[in-house]
């Protein structure tokens, strides 16, 4: 088939008149069809075969892309690439999408993209990551992971009826998927670009869920030469019933807080623990000092007041309220007390963390009953979705919380830890293989996540240091890591976006071009580059601390990258609640 592409490209140059290739050159279904592999083959067996009679293929010209925060905007052309394969002896259909930059923009470089919540992909319009990919000259791939199409989520495809799953649509987003894509991709993209032995750089982004789909690549694999992982749902089981913490805190508690009031305690937080970087421009940059220094029983008494809002769809999602005000109770302030501390059984022994203070407390939303003018529950989806269809295997979701007690969610925990540690777990800790090949991680959190503990990176890199690096002290082992994976905890961002509570904070947008210029011209990013997409400081740039270092502002203006041995033990914690090491 390569000789063939390679046969066409030609043809191409010479009605061209031997001028520069152009996309509509290329851009066509018997290109592409020649261009592909015809299978691609495990340990000598063909287990991936394209259908031919799938393809198609269309040039998008002038393509613009404005105000994603994953991504500079651009303006570019692309070739438009979707087809399905099969695997050998499976009567299924896996599609997956393609945006080819035009021959004059490819530099050589691949990306794998992924998904978020329970999607494996972000979309393919410009609207998900495939534009991130092609503003750099790479072509850039998705998959529908075998689920029917590209909006179907895997938690649609899972349950077969009550008691029966589908393991392979399990393996696929587990892993799988992403890594036939990719597999698929380096092969497609190399023989469409005629690269014969030049060397393709190949890389993948990602963020939440997607950023676990980049962890299931590097522990498994060694196909990327660099991953960008953002504040990735590891821990699968932990993460998701999380969500349903909150919720139980309330319960347990008897005291179910106003929206408004909530909202109170996240903005009185924001004001006092701004300065404690050394500057206040409406960013907790230093939550770890927030939990040092912050007394939390100040906001107690303090007055709210909120308008009515309707139903918010988006993420996260909110209930319609009613118009709020009256002042803040001790009562409320117990409750994100004792969810900012995280999750304890019922002996105190510590089972999982939670968010930073700072971070709007989303899964303990309540709802209000007009009936009876009372205050209640608002359920988290993704915990009790997780509850229902992954531990129960029924096809519904929970939709009540009675007798759920602290230690229902450790055991929850637990048997969903039992169940998908080969799946979605996706910790594993030792990444010798990967490194050995030369690979690069960049891995960020937004440090006011509202989602995904920030400690959960944090947890899961130190795993990474200890066991990889345990013969050396604390310093030695963070700078042997750090010459090819490195952390970065960004001031006042929420879950994998920059914060609407924190407008002045920075978000690294850039992310990729970052990850290159470390991979392609060895520029190692000493701290993280990040662009101002709101607020006063709109356009400029801030630089990022890696990890385990923290930002502190002098009085001249300057920030500097400061080790606080006091400020790193907050996000370090022992989960005395399990026998065995939780990474």
């Amino acid at each position: 088939m390569r000789a063939l592409s390679q046969a066409l490209l030609v043809a191409a140059m010479a009605s061209a008149q031997v001028q520069a290739v152009t996309l509509n050159d290329v851009c066509t279904v018997a290109y592409v069809n020649a261009s592909l592999p015809d299978s691609i083959t495990y340990l000598g067996t063909t287990a991936v075969t394209i259908d031919p009679s799938s393809i198609q293929v269309n040039p998008v010209l002038n393509n613009t892309v404005t105000d994603n925060s994953m991504f500079p905007d651009g303006q570019f052309d692309y070739c438009n690439v979707t087809f399905a394969y099969t695997h050998t002896g499976r009567n299924d259909s896996v599609t997956v999408a393609y945006w080819l930059p035009t021959p004059a923009s490819f530099k050589n470089r691949y990306l794998a993209t992924g998904g978020g919540g329970y999607a494996i992909n972000s979309g393919t319009d410009n609207s998900g990551s495939l534009p991130g990919g092609v503003v750099y000259g790479a072509v850039a791939g998705a998959t529908d992971g075998g689920f029917g199409n590209f909006d179907t989520n895997f938690d649609a495809v899972y349950i077969i009826q009550n008691g029966t799953t589908d393991l392979e649509s399990l393996f696929m987003f587990g892993y799988q998927a992403i890594n036939e894509l990719t597999l698929l991709g380096q092969l497609f993209t190399k023989s469409f670009f005629n690269m014969s032995d030049s060397k393709l750089y190949s890389y993948y982004q990602g963020c939440s869920e997607g950023g676990r789909d980049g962890w299931s690549q590097v522990q498994r694999f060694t196909d990327f030469d660099g991953v960008v992982t953002g504040a990735p749902a590891f821990r699968f089981s932990f993460q998701q019933v999380q969500h349903i913490y909150s919720n139980v805190v309330e319960q347990t508690l008897g005291y179910y807080p106003t929206a408004c009031e909530l909202q109170k305690i996240v903005n009185e937080t924001i004001t006092a623990c701004d300065p404690l970087d050394g500057l206040t421009d409406g960013v907790v940059a230093r939550t770890d000092l927030c939990k040092l220094h912050f007394n939390t029983s100040s906001i107690i008494g303090k007055s709210y007041y909120c308008p009515a809002t309707p139903v918010y769809a988006g993420f996260p999602p909110a209930p319609a309220w009613p118009e709020q005000n009256g002042t803040v109770t001790a009562e409320a302030i117990a409750i994100t007390d004792k969810i900012i501390d995280g999750l304890r059984d019922t002996d105190g022994k510590r089972v999982y963390f939670s968010y930073q203070p700072s971070s709007i407390f989303a899964d303990g939303y309540t709802s209000y009953n007009t009936s009876s003018d009372t205050w209640g529950l608002y359920l988290s989806q993704f915990g009790t979705e997780f509850v229902s269809r992954y531990l129960e295997l029924l096809d519904t979701d929970l939709i009540s919380l009675d007798g759920v007690t602290y230690d229902t969610l450790k055991q929850w925990m637990i048997e969903g830890w039992k169940k998908y540690e080969d799946t979605l777990h996706t910790t594993w800790p030792d990444l010798t293989a990967y490194h050995n090949a030369g690979g690069k991680i960049l891995h960020y959190h937004g440090e006011s996540d509202f989602s995904i503990p920030t400690a959960s990176s944090v947890r899961y890199h130190e795993s990474v240091r200890q066991i990889m690096y345990g013969n050396l002290t604390f310093n030695e082992s963070t700078e042997a890591l750090a010459d090819w994976y490195r952390l970065y905890l960004i001031p006042g961002a929420q879950h994998c976006a920059p914060n609407a509570y924190q407008p002045n904070g920075p978000f690294p947008q850039t992310n990729l071009g970052v990850l290159i210029d470390w991979v392609e011209n060895g520029l190692t990013p000493d701290t993280l580059n990040a662009t101002h997409l709101a607020g006063s400081k709109v356009g400029q740039n801030s630089q990022i601390c890696a990890w385990p270092l923290r930002p502190l502002w002098a009085v001249n203006g300057t920030m500097e990258c400061v080790y606080d041995q006091a400020s790193i033990d907050t996000w370090l914690y022992d989960f005395d609640a399990f026998n065995l090491p939780v990474y």
